[in-house]
């Protein structure tokens, strides 16, 4: 579906002013493009984001009484081909997967920690 990777970021609300925000995400080959708006520009290889989902059933999760860690996964090629993504509230994007998986929902602080680049 080409329609979902040429989503355009949603305008800044008067409330998120400062805080950091996508003018555009694009997949290119395997990699996710984010330009930010202030300047900064993200490149994610897919299978390194694929890997980093912050989902329960990827990373687990801790409440008051538990801790869930998830069994080991096994990814296949299809668990790195990204088919589209869709915003989340005007503070993360969710991926879906070729796989099926669709249950990651990356903030964009959390995006922009992944960044390795300065």
């Amino acid at each position: 579906m080409p329609e979902l990777f040429d989503q355009q970021a949603l305008p800044v609300a008067p409330q998120d002013k400062g805080r950091m925000k996508p003018k555009t995400i694009e997949v290119v080959n395997n990699i996710l493009a984010i330009a930010w708006d202030d300047g900064h520009e993200s490149y994610f290889e897919l299978e390194a984001l694929r890997r980093a989902c912050p989902c329960a059933m990827c990373k687990g999760e801790t409440n008051v009484m538990v801790e869930y860690k998830p069994p080991p996964q096994t990814l296949t090629p299809s668990s790195f081909d990204l088919r589209g993504w869709q915003y989340v509230g005007g503070y993360a994007i969710q991926p879906q997967w070729a796989d099926g998986h669709a249950s990651g929902i990356y903030s964009f602080q959390y995006l922009r920690g992944l960044d390795t680049a300065p």
